[in-house]
């Protein structure tokens, strides 16, 4: 059986957030699936979303920091600005990091790992709320 589930997280700061609980939250359709898949797809292209660390949130810091590195906002080289500087390594990010993840279910709950979180990456500095596409196969 197939499901698909729109939901919205929060809008969140500039940065790395965990949003595992969020996300779970809005889908009991899950509580009754022994083995299945979850796939995420974030339908943004100035946002990304990944699996990594949840306990210690200065990995979310050093994502932060890592990313800002690899793609500063104050490139002068960047023809795409037109709604501001965070405009075109929003969208190099999103595409770095990616928009989906699939993972798997068993016994009415998303089997992450013991130190797995879902992270929204947030790239823009006045972003509003984020959808996820979220397609349930039990």
């Amino acid at each position: 059986m197939w499901q698909q589930i729109k939901i919205t997280l929060q809008p969140k700061s500039y940065g790395f957030h965990l949003v595992t609980d969020e996300v779970e939250a809005q889908l009991p359709e899950i509580r009754d699936i022994k083995i299945g898949l979850a796939h995420l797809f974030l339908q943004h292209t100035s946002a990304g979303i990944t699996l990594n660390e949840n306990a210690d949130p200065t990995v979310r810091q050093d994502f932060l920091e890592y990313m800002d590195r690899l793609v500063p906002q104050d490139c002068d080289y960047f023809e795409h600005i037109h709604e501001g500087k965070d405009d075109m390594p929003a969208h190099i990010k999103s595409s770095l990091l990616g928009t989906q993840l699939t993972i798997p279910i068993s016994n009415g709950r998303l089997q992450l790992g013991t130190w797995q979180g879902i992270y929204l990456g947030e790239y823009r500095e006045r972003a509003g709320s984020r959808h996820l596409l979220v397609t349930i196969q039990s």
